[in-house]
């Protein structure tokens, strides 16, 4: 064998050649599952895109790095779905962009955290996440509740989504800027537009407690309440492994 080698070694060419081959055994395993991503990713009926509010506190929770510490990934294991509900599907991640499975979990999973906490809870935990849950080590985040939230920018944000496969429609579009607004604040005329374009079931309150703008609060809370609520399918599939979910 080492004879081999030194051969290989002295010749550049058949150096080169095998350094592809070895690099394309990764480059086959990561492109192949590709072929099949069609079996892969379940069709649904009522999976929805995120309304401007919700994508616009994923962007928060993007710019803030809360992905760093908190996966977005329940496994198929036993234990994981006892703790955090069923597992995760590949539907449920399909318009986001980019995926935010982690693999990191220095706080819990929050794959399912949509409706399990109130408002309030989330308000709080986030100005002040050791007053809700003492053993916390999360960073606080108080800026969030003053930040005023731009929200002239929506439409190019759905438009930047449309173009990596997000369906949203012209009218979606348009509207951005008055729904984002219009879901937080449910006694303004814009709120009906909202419902109109996501589905009656859409979260349109004031999110972050009745402040009198719309703040980074609500648009980061408004996504908080609806991770793992954009399908029901994972709570009306059964487990791969045969039980009831």
């Amino acid at each position: 064998m080492p004879e081999v080698h030194k051969k290989l070694e002295r010749s550049a060419i058949g150096f080169v050649l095998a350094i592809i081959g070895v690099a394309s055994i990764g480059g086959i395993v990561e492109i192949a599952p590709l072929f099949t991503i069609d079996d892969t990713v379940e069709q649904v009926e009522d999976m929805r895109v995120y309304t401007p509010l919700e994508l616009a506190g994923r962007n928060i929770y993007i710019r803030e790095g809360c992905y760093a510490c908190h996966s977005q990934m329940i496994r198929t294991l036993r234990d994981e779905v006892e703790r955090y509900g069923p597992y995760s599907l590949a539907v449920e991640s399909q318009y986001d962009h980019p995926m935010l499975w982690g693999s990191k979990r220095t706080g819990p999973d929050l794959a399912r955290v949509g409706g399990k906490y109130s408002d309030e809870w989330h308000v709080q935990h986030l100005i002040d996440p050791r007053s809700v849950v003492p053993e916390s080590n999360m960073p606080a985040y108080p800026w969030l509740a003053r930040n005023e939230l731009r929200i002239d920018d929506k439409p190019g944000h759905l438009r930047a989504m449309r173009a990596v496969g997000v369906p949203y429609t012209d009218e979606m579009i348009a509207n951005a800027s008055r729904d984002a607004f219009g879901q937080a604040f449910p006694d303004s005329p814009m709120a009906d537009g909202v419902a109109e374009r996501y589905g009656t079931d859409t979260n349109i309150r004031a999110f972050d407690g009745h402040r009198p703008s719309l703040t980074e609060m609500d648009a980061l809370v408004a996504y908080l309440q609806v991770l793992g609520r954009l399908t029901d399918a994972a709570y009306r599939t059964n487990g791969r492994d045969g039980e009831e979910e």
